[in-house]
């Protein structure tokens, strides 16, 4: 096995044959799961929420803390791991993009604002009665999951999709500027960026791609984003560089060429501006 490997929803519920969902209560998602604790990922999205216990989730280099009402969420790719209490517990939900959208078919996951990469953080917290609520959502959940009701499957989408209204509307409590249009281009940059980063690094791609000019692509990512478009674009590629750096198979020389950089030193150059740290020293510093 990968020492950083990608688990698919499969691992979790081997017995059963739906492979797009997984929940169970996170007490016993350890019992059988407890390697979670080291660094992975999942090729599926995730949803986690606590209601008990403490403790620390680092996601793609970032740490936060877990209290009762932390609630996670995280996109396909995405590098995490967990350091926990003994009395810990919660939910956790697995699934694919591709049950979420077929079912729903009127809307898609990539249409919840909270699930974009850019200028968004994969946590809440909620406070205690809203923390409840949204316990009710993943305890019928589990309930439906664990059953064998007529229409399983319309419940738990419907229930699942009440989560994730619920988010949202946490959500645009924090974020005044949710509903102005250069939100709109802000997701669709955030899409094309995660498509064409390994081959395209220049910002006036993505602004043709967007249909508008550099100018007014800098002027949108500076005001929702308070960084330039090229400052999102290298973030983005220091991020995969990181996640690359964590697998000690491949060697620096290789992961910058399959970033697409054809200068390995102008690769080390920009790692070490941005990380403020070399490539190797970063390798080292994390094993």
């Amino acid at each position: 096995m990968s020492k950083y490997p990608i688990y698919s929803i499969q691992r979790f519920n081997c017995n059963d044959i739906n492979s797009d969902f997984y929940i169970n209560t996170f007490k016993n998602h350890l019992v059988d799961h407890s390697f979670v604790e080291e660094p992975h990922r999942h090729n599926s999205y995730v949803l986690v929420l606590f209601t008990n216990g403490s403790g620390t989730h680092d996601i793609d280099f970032n740490t936060f803390g877990i209290q009762p009402g932390s609630l996670f969420f995280l996109q396909p790719g995405q590098m995490h791991h967990w350091s926990l209490s003994d009395d810990i517990d919660g939910f956790v939900v697995f699934y694919s993009q591709e049950m979420y959208n077929l079912y729903f078919r009127q809307k898609t996951i990539e249409a919840y604002p909270f699930y974009y990469s850019l200028g968004n953080s994969p946590e809440m917290v909620f406070e205690d009665k809203e923390s409840k609520a949204m316990e009710f959502y993943f305890y019928n959940m589990l309930e439906e999951y664990q059953g064998n009701k007529i229409m399983k499957q319309d419940k738990i989408m419907n229930l699942l999709d009440s989560i994730h209204i619920e988010i949202v509307r946490k959500y645009n409590e924090n974020h005044v500027l949710e509903t102005h249009s250069y939100n709109v281009k802000i997701r669709d940059f955030n899409v094309l960026l995660e498509k064409y980063f390994w081959t395209e690094k220049a910002p006036s791609f993505y602004a043709s791609q967007l249909h508008i000019t550099l100018k007014h692509l800098n002027r949108i990512c500076n005001e929702i984003l308070k960084k330039t478009t090229t400052q999102v674009i290298t973030d983005r590629i220091i991020l995969e560089a990181k996640r690359m750096l964590i697998d000690k198979k491949r060697t620096v020389s290789e992961i910058a060429t399959e970033l697409g950089f054809d200068d390995y030193s102008y690769f080390v150059r920009l790692f070490k501006k941005h990380a403020t740290i070399t490539p190797t020293a970063f390798r080292g510093f994390k094993q």
